[in-house]
């Protein structure tokens, strides 16, 4: 399997440096990943290292509370991607989700989704915080608001990516949305798992150590 395809290499802790960002996409680079993910402040450094290389630069909108205005995630939007962002993964409102206006929350992701100007927009739903309900009614919005991928979790949350919730999620948005399990992807067996439930990305920064054991053929 081509593992690095659907890797999204993740470097979004608050301590992240340039020296760590330029380790992060050369490690992309060599491996052939499907994006880097840093934080918007990064994303033109990001660009410049991975130039010419064919990995996307993708970027966080609304991270990691959501609790930003519409108006502020629109501007995050519209600012990442003059700065040369591909990919936006954006954070739902979860209380308004909760209260149900589930209406304002779809504003909330199309006004982004506007912003992206036909840059994938992946929304993370932030599962752990979520029942059941929660997760079908918040891909619902995401799907009606024209976003392209439904996102497990931000990884500040207080769980990541399960097969079950990859699997609600996907049977949710169907054939026309993607599913991106992101937080807790350690492993190529993790991987595999999510894989086989419906994912077609897995944001992890362990990335490369699955890489390296699935051509060593080992497993942790």
């Amino acid at each position: 399997m081509n593992y690095a395809g659907y890797m999204d290499h993740t470097v979004l802790k608050p301590e992240t440096t340039l020296a760590t960002v330029a380790r992060f996409c050369e490690e992309a680079r060599r491996f052939g990943f499907a994006a880097v993910c840093v934080n918007p402040c990064f994303v033109a450094f990001a660009k410049d290292q991975l130039a010419g290389s064919g990995v996307k630069v993708a970027t966080v909108i609304g991270f990691p509370l959501g609790a930003n205005t519409p108006a502020a995630k629109a501007f995050e939007a519209r600012d990442a991607r003059a700065a040369g962002a591909d990919e936006l993964d954006m954070v739902i409102n979860i209380g308004a989700l909760k209260d149900g206006r589930d209406e304002w929350v779809e504003r909330d992701i199309r006004g982004v989704v506007e912003a992206a100007a036909g840059a994938p927009v992946k929304v993370i739903i932030e599962t752990s915080a979520l029942t059941d309900d929660e997760k079908v009614r918040a891909c619902l919005a995401a799907k009606r608001a024209g976003a392209t991928f439904v996102k497990t979790s931000t990884g500040f949350g207080k769980g990541g990516a399960t097969v079950e919730d990859v699997r609600l999620m996907k049977a949710t948005v169907g054939e026309s949305m993607q599913v991106k399990a992101s937080t807790g992807v350690k492993t190529r067996e993790d991987a595999d798992r999510l894989i086989a439930a419906g994912a077609t990305r897995l944001g992890t920064s362990s990335g490369p150590a699955i890489i390296e054991r699935a051509a060593g053929g080992g497993s942790y």
